[in-house]
């Protein structure tokens, strides 16, 4: 019997399990590949307090996965299922070997990225067609790539890939950018960035693989293309809250998980943190605070006896 299950092992889960390690609360970790969430596919951190060296984003995700081993964290990679007897003082959390009884959860499943819907999007994906720029950048070295977004991940990943591609052209469906100035002003002073607004990507076309973008302007109507070897899709995230809705837990009309001030959801000893859940901002240190709200919420509920 485990205090303390925390399901997923982003920067969220592994807050939470510095938190609960601490607190004395016996606790078990589950992520289904690896842990680091999509923290680990950002190429640097810069807005994280105390690390003014802007790390990577596995190199800080290996630094947050070592201070929870610091405490004896037991980590076991296994996809969650489902959560059985979910508002029950004891819930089972089942996997596709194993089932583990605990008191509380906490659901850190985070996001994935959200897919555009444009012809040629699913046949050219991972030939040309990608969501992840240090991912999949490499492939893309001394040649044309596009950028899909106006996002923070949309510029950071622009000028990422600015470093070793011979242009890379950012596309953003309106003239008002999501991201932050700063990130602008950088691409904007970048000599092979070029940004597009008003623009939205209708098609990717190629033999195999990618080789052209139809494009349409929003204002005009006015349809063109852009050459380009490779494209990185930026334009938000959808969240993994299968196993949440399964058992009930309340989501918002986009999917994302309720809670209240303590991080609770609408069952009784179910937490979420994380990308996962409603929140203003989505970022790493949010994920963090997140991960150290819903443990103390943990830990609270538990020497309650409720």
């Amino acid at each position: 019997m485990y205090d303390i299950i925390i399901i997923g092992g982003g920067a969220a889960g592994m807050s939470a399990a510095v938190y609960a390690m601490r607190g004395g609360m016996k606790t078990l970790l589950l992520e289904k590949i690896s842990c680091g969430g999509q923290a680990a596919n950002t190429y640097e951190v810069d807005n994280y307090p105390g690390f003014y060296n802007a790390p990577t984003g596995p190199e800080l995700m290996e630094a947050f996965e070592k201070h929870a081993e610091k405490f004896g964290i037991e980590i076991k990679s296994e996809a969650v299922r489902e959560i059985i007897n979910a508002d029950g003082a004891v819930k089972t959390v089942k996997t596709r070997r194993n089932s583990y009884e605990t008191k509380t959860v906490i659901v850190a499943t985070g996001a994935s990225p959200k897919k555009l819907g444009a012809e040629g999007e699913v046949e050219l994906a991972g030939a040309g067609v990608s969501y992840c720029a240090t991912c999949d950048g490499a492939f893309f070295k001394g040649q044309d790539t596009v950028v899909i977004g106006g996002g923070n991940t949309a510029f950071e990943d622009a000028l990422y890939l600015a470093g070793f591609c011979e242009h890379v052209f950012i596309m953003n469906r309106s003239k008002r950018f999501r991201a932050s100035k700063t990130l602008v002003d950088r691409a904007k002073a970048e000599p092979n960035i070029t940004i597009y607004t008003d623009m939205v990507a209708e098609k990717f076309e190629g033999n195999g693989k990618l080789e052209r973008i139809i494009a349409k302007n929003t204002e005009t109507g006015e349809r063109g293309y852009i050459n380009a070897a490779g494209v990185i899709i930026a334009i938000g995230i959808t969240p993994d809250n299968a196993v949440a809705k399964g058992c009930g837990v309340e989501l918002c009309e986009r999917g994302f998980i309720k809670t209240d001030m303590y991080l609770s959801t609408n069952i009784s000893g179910i937490f979420a943190a994380g990308d996962c859940r409603v929140s203003p901002l989505r970022q790493i240190v949010t994920a963090a605070a997140d991960g150290a709200v819903a443990a103390t919420g943990a830990i609270n509920y538990i020497l309650k006896g409720n």
